[in-house]
């Protein structure tokens, strides 16, 4: 284990000898001031930062002492004096009462705080036994009494607070802490934590806890001792718990000091501006460490009783290492001694015993005689007076280790507790006997306080029971009640709280199941989190139910009830309240259409005019470049099967209809012309509007230059089309036709955005502009819809979706986006540019297309060896008929192998690190990216199959045993991918980031047995734990624990617990099957052949007619040749669909079965053949449903389709007039635990499934209603007519 070398100086050395024992001294105490000296020095030094920010009053430390000032007068006028104690009782998370509390130290009196919901006899209990002199509440102060006393100042001997425990006699027990304790824990700490980077102004702490738990004082000194702001947390959010993590990003919290309960309750990325993590309260599971260590943020374990002044000991915490309470503070003495010697002999290291404290932060008991029994000599070890805890412990000289307690007090929520305190509150209900409290822990994990109760007589009126404990106790002490006909002892004549029974026995008329499955799994849900078996009825609060449980309990509801709320369960506190209040809530949102078939009259028509004009033209192209290889052939060999062009013509038209610059003129040209003037606004689906844009849009797909995103092309091009595009932008993605895009200089767009700027939302076209600031960064996947405004120097995380106004300075991420507490690391000023590097790019797609050319020349060669005297294409073709699966074969190999060995050369620059994108890294990050966007669609076969972890080696990336991958997109060189893992489709791993002209490249690794779910993104220094799940169209936090299950953008944790599978046919399968995989899989090469043949029989047709009848007539037979082709490739795969699969139906098929490999054969017919000569030329028309509805879909009259990806067609049903944008996903399977789950989705009449958005197995969007952009309709889930949705999981859009 690390430690500080100042820490280990701590243990004295000859302590840390064989047979020495168990004692930690710390170095010497801070020197002796006030709690008031701290805050004024601190006035002194700071008093323009802001001391306190509430959410409604902000306040200076020169504004806050003022307004200190002044009520500490008004308290003096009112009779209190030092020495005096002040109770104070003020709603919690207001200036006021923090106001309030300095206001008393100044004065010299002691305040005494009673939290405002604890019940009324409690206080009176509290003011009683301090003897307070006044009480200050939110009702002010009483009218001042004499003249007012001169200001006094507090002494370090006097008294700072008096806070009361749980006692074990049922009435509690003061605490008192003077000045010289307190200032010597806050001064102690201050030489603890962020000692590199001090706390300081800028700094925001919560304030999150009640002022009557001793730990608040850590929270109002972290922040008055350095010139920080602290920031109160309302009560309500507070009970909330996950509630809160949302919060602190909003507020801009950087220190945070919490029970790990409470911590574990925020999603991970919450924290991210959170550079201090103080737990303490309670014991730390190591998994929250593992959780929020980012090996950046300071997390620290603390420990310490109210009688030592808050915190006696801390440890740094990281993840991996053992969890400690760690060394004490300086002026603080520990030691380990056996709890059954009253002298306090240490034990030897190694040993557990009790802790007992000295040193600066002793406290005192308001009662002497309580005070005498636990402050104690102990002349073992020398001390004249030490606090024994009562806290087992075990003696490691790096720091101590928390077993448990001694007797009866336990932690509940961090809150330390007296189990008598409880005992004695049972006891004193009329009619009981006897009773006893114990700390129990449910199935979901949550901790419920249960007292068994022994009644006089008959029975026990337990509401009446209950209501008598409320009155006495906080809430979160009053327990579930249990009756027993006695209780358990030990030999000893000691209770046996370990013998008493759990889980409890139901009673005889267990409650009724729910007729309605709803009711039902909401009420068993309730069952699991309270330990008992709840009915409909049953209140929540009467059966054990606390702040915590109800936070848990809410996090899992909100699986099915995004818009379920902690307050939900407190206003309706039953299963039946609860499920009419979730069920019945009206979703906010704005009434849809009725849903109407929205296509124009005519429009497919218009389209399939233009499809055939832009085949024609793709025709000419095809023309060209064999006439360029008959006429550099003819230089060598006079072939007459070869058409032939005069250099005069053929060059002109290579410069206009190939080569990159003139692709871009040709393109940027025809958009204009086409589109015309395009203004922001709302048009009609089907209109000439809509239709100009679609077809400039596909012009620009056929003519445009490929691969020019990412070279220094990208913005000469995008001002072409329109855009305006200021100097040094790195456009990594295509621009969009539009013309309405405004990229400020330096920003950066990385790969795979979306920036088209509109969207079909069902009957309407949605135009607007997209506005990136300049230094702004938009994240690979994202989508910016209309009306994207990213500020200057923003940032968008990866796979947002953004509609709306983004702040300067902002980082904003998920969908839909919104602040994020994911802060990452920015560079302080623009990368250099190096003009050698912009050449690189520029020349990279040519060079990319010129390697893979010539790695086909060889056999070129061998095809023109094997072709004898031929006097016509005709009979060329015929003759190198039977070598073609040969040749294709052999294409195919070469072809892997040239962009392995591309790879593997660029990859040996792509390291981890941060490099110019105008460098070696970044050329080759860029390159490796195109080159493998590439293999996924041309080399399709060797994805998603048994060779896909060999392939993915021979590039670069590690790869475990028995992994799983499909059509991964990566930088092989930073992949880590652990044995066992599944990567589903489209998953994008180890990806580059780009940011102010620089590239960062990090290692993403995938642990053992890990599932990624489809187009999930793994980003850089991202790692999933050990049989992690990251979901569907998820993003990776920052940190996945083992065993952690995540969904969405941003992440959150879900409970899920794997399915039960077969081994023999998900994880380890035998060599039989492994064998019967790759024989089927081996026939994946046959869509390759026949688009071989399909292509060599298009290279017959074209250049027969070119050479006998010339060029012009051969361009005008093209479009009717290619989609002759097209119409060939698609119904062949609709035959291959329904002679491999037949029809798709629900069910499960594990991943080793036949039916799962035929799946997978028929998707590659689909990937390899159909879409690249048929369904991409046609998306969004009438002819791609109608190929749609052969393979089995059910699609309705004027459906706007603009995606293929319906995987199992005859579970898809797409309602009349549905809307389906570019980049969606029917998903009717899942992968999860290697089972191929399949069941049906719906897209109703007239419903809108935005850009990029997914559906999941079994869902239904019903009729009208409409999923935004990037969104996820979970598996299961039914979406109400006419309602608008988004989110990922999905949630009504306000």
């Amino acid at each position: 284990m690390t430690l500080d070398a100042d820490r280990v100086r701590t243990v004295a050395p000859e302590r840390l000898a064989d047979g020495a024992t168990a004692v930690y001294q710390a170095g010497p105490a801070p020197a002796a001031r006030t709690l008031y000296d701290i805050f004024a020095e601190t006035v002194r030094k700071h008093p323009d930062s802001l001391a306190l920010d509430d959410g409604t009053e902000r306040a200076t430390y020169r504004e806050f002492a003022a307004q200190v000032e002044e009520l500490a007068g008004r308290l003096r006028a009112a009779g209190v004096l030092p020495g005096d104690r002040v109770g104070i009782r003020m709603t919690s998370g207001t200036a006021a009462l923090y106001r309030g509390i300095l206001a008393v130290l100044s004065t010299g009196a002691a305040y005494v705080p009673v939290d405002a919901d604890d019940p009324a006899d409690r206080a009176e209990t509290v003011w009683a036994e301090a003897q307070v002199s006044l009480v200050l509440s939110d009702a002010g102060l009483p009218p001042a009494r004499g003249p007012r006393w001169p200001r006094v100042r507090p002494q370090p001997q006097d008294d700072a607070w008096i806070i009361f425990t749980s006692g074990s006699t049922g009435k509690p027990k003061g605490v008192a802490v003077t000045h010289r304790a307190a200032a010597a824990f806050v001064d102690a700490e201050a030489r603890l934590f962020c000692t590199s980077r001090p706390l300081g102004p800028g700094d925001r702490v919560l304030a999150g806890l009640s002022v009557a738990f001793d730990a608040s004082c850590e929270e109002m000194w972290l922040a008055w001792r350095h010139g920080a702001c602290l920031v109160p947390a309302p009560r309500s959010l507070v009970r909330a718990g996950a509630d809160l993590g949302p919060w602190l990003v909003e507020r801009g919290v950087t220190v945070v000091s919490t029970v790990p309960t409470l911590a574990a309750l925020w999603p991970v990325d919450t924290l991210a501006s959170v550079r201090l993590l103080i737990l303490g309260g309670e014991a730390c599971p190591p998994e929250v460490v593992t959780r929020f260590d980012d090996g950046k943020r300071e997390i620290w374990n603390t420990y310490g009783p109210t009688e030592t002044t808050v915190v006696a000991c801390a440890q740094r915490l990281r993840a991996g290492e053992p969890v400690r309470i760690g060394l004490p503070l300086d002026g603080w003495e520990l030691a380990v001694v056996d709890p059954e010697d009253p002298a306090g002999i240490p034990v030897p290291w190694g040993r557990s015993g009790e802790l007992v404290i000295g040193g600066a932060g002793l406290a005192r008991y308001l009662d002497a005689a309580k005070d005498a029994q636990k402050f104690v000599p102990l002349p073992g070890l020398g001390w004249s007076r030490g606090y024994r805890s009562g806290d087992l412990v075990r003696a490691v000289p790096e720091g101590l280790e928390f077993v448990g307690r001694a007797d009866g007090q336990v932690k509940i929520g961090g809150r330390r507790v007296e189990l008598g305190e409880i005992d004695a509150a049972l006891r004193a209900l009329p009619g009981v006997a006897a009773a006893a409290t114990v700390v129990r822990r449910t199935d979901s994990g949550a901790q419920v306080l249960v007292g068994y109760v022994v009644p006089e007589g008959d029975g026990l009126d337990r509401a009446a029971a209950r209501s008598r404990l409320r009155d006495r106790l906080p809430a979160a002490l009053v327990p579930r009640l249990a009756l027993v006909p006695d209780l358990p002892v030990r030999a000893s004549g000691k209770l046996d709280r370990d013998a008493l029974p759990w889980p409890l026995e139901e009673p005889v008329a267990a409650p009724v199941v729910p007729s309605d499955p709803k009711l039902a799994w909401l009420s068993r849900v309730w069952s699991e989190h309270l330990g008992t078996a709840a009915g409909p009825d049953d209140d929540f609060f009467d059966l054990g139910g606390s702040s915590v449980t109800a936070a848990r309990l809410v996090s899992v509801l909100r699986e099915r009830y995004p818009n379920a709320a902690v307050s939900d369960v407190y206003s309706c506190p039953t299963p039946r309240e609860l499920y009419e209040r979730l069920a019945g809530a009206p979703v906010e949102t704005a009434a849809a259409e009725e849903p109407r078939v929205a296509a124009a009259r005519g429009a497919g028509w218009w389209q399939a005019g233009v499809q055939l004009v832009l085949l024609a033209l793709s025709g000419m192209r095809w023309l060209l470049s064999v006439s360029l290889l008959g006429s550099l052939v003819s230089l060598v060999l006079p072939l007459q099967w070869l058409p032939r062009m005069s250099w005069w013509i053929l060059v002109p038209a290579w410069l206009v209809l190939l080569s990159p610059p003139g692709r871009m003129l040709l393109a940027a040209g025809g958009v204009r012309v086409l589109r015309g003037k395009l203004e922001p606004g709302e048009y009609r689906r089907g209109g000439i509007v809509h239709l100009r844009l679609w077809t400039a849009e596909r012009f620009a797909a056929v003519v445009g230059p490929p691969g020019v995103a990412g070279t220094p092309l990208a913005a000469p091009y995008a001002r072409l089309l329109g855009n305006r595009v200021g100097r040094g932008v790195d456009l990594h993605s295509p621009p969009p036709v539009s013309g309405l895009a405004d990229f400020g200089d330096g920003c950066a767009i990385e790969p795979e955005a979306d920036l088209a700027g509109w969207w079909l939302d069902g009957s309407v076209l949605r135009i607007g502009r997209v506005r990136v600031g300049a230094g702004g960064r938009v994240g690979g996947r994202s989508t910016l819809l209309p009306g994207t405004d990213l500020g200057t120097g923003s940032v968008l995380l990866p796979g947002s979706t953004l509609d709306t106004r983004v702040p300067d300075g902002a980082v904003w991420g998920g969908s839909p986006a919104g602040p994020s507490g994911e802060r990452p690391s920015r560079p302080a000023e623009a990368a250099p540019r190096a003009k050698r590097y912009s050449l690189a790019f520029a020349l990279g797609g040519t060079l990319r297309s010129v390697f893979l050319v010539v790695s086909a020349v060889p056999l070129m060669l061998v095809a023109l060896l094997l072709i004898p005297a031929a006097d016509d294409p005709r009979g060329a073709a015929l003759a190198i008929l039977p070598w073609t699966p040969l040749l294709v074969f052999a294409g195919i190999v070469v072809y892997a192998l040239t962009i392995v060995l591309l790879v593997r050369l660029a990859g040996r620059a792509v390291r981890p690190g941060v490099y110019p994108v105008l460098s070696r890294a970044g050329w080759a990050a860029w390159f490796v990216h195109e080159l493998l966007e590439i293999a996924r669609r041309q080399l399709f076969p060797l994805y998603a199959a048994l060779a896909t972890p060999a392939w993915m080696r021979l590039l670069g990336a590690r790869i475990g045993r028995d992994v799983e991958l499909s059509t991964v997109l990566s930088l092989p060189s930073l992949l880590r991918v652990r044995d066992g893992a599944f990567l589903a489709d489209d998953v994008l791993a180890a990806p580059y980031e780009l940011d102010r002209g620089w590239v960062r490249l990090g290692v993403s690794e995938v642990g053992e047995r890990a599932f990624v779910g489809n187009s999930a993104v793994v980003g850089p220094e991202r790692k999933l734990g050990s049989g992690s799940l990251v979901g569907v169209l998820s993003d990776t936090p920052t940190e996945v624990p083992d065993g952690t299950s995540w969904l969405g953008r941003p992440a959150l944790e879900l409970r899920r617990t794997a399915d039960a599978v077969d081994p023999a046919r998900t994880f380890a399968p035998p060599h039989r099957l492994k064998l019967a995989r790759a024989l089927v899989e081996s026939c994946r090469i046959a869509p390759l052949l026949i688009a071989g043949l399909l292509g060599l029989a298009v290279t017959a047709v074209l250049t027969g007619v070119d050479i006998a009848d010339g060029f012009w007539v051969a361009a005008a037979l093209a479009p009717a040749v290619f989609v002759s082709a097209g119409l060939f490739a698609a119904l062949l795969t609709t035959l291959v669909k329904w002679t491999l699969v037949g029809r798709f139906r629900p069910g499960r098929h594990p991943l080793w079965s036949a039916f799962v490999w035929r799946n997978e054969l028929y998707d590659t017919f689909v990937e390899t053949l159909a879409v690249p000569w048929f369904a991409g030329s046609f998306l969004g028309t009438p002819v791609l449903n109608w190929w749609l509805r052969t393979l089995g879909a059910r699609i309705g009259r004027g459906v706007w389709c603009e995606s293929y990806w319906l995987p199992e067609t005859d579970l898809v049903r797409l309602g009349d007039g549905a809307v389906v944008n570019r980049g969606c996903v029917l998903q009717t399977h899942l992968f999860h635990d290697r089972v191929m789950r399949l069941d049906p989705v719906l897209l109703g009449a007239g419903a809108t499934l935005g850009p990029r958005a997914f559906q999941l197995p079994g869902s239904g969007v019903s009729d009208g209603a409409t999923v935004g952009s990037g969104s996820l309709v979970m598996a299961g889930e039914t979406l109400p007519e006419r309602t608008r949705w988004r989110g990922t999981p999905v949630r009504p859009w306000q």
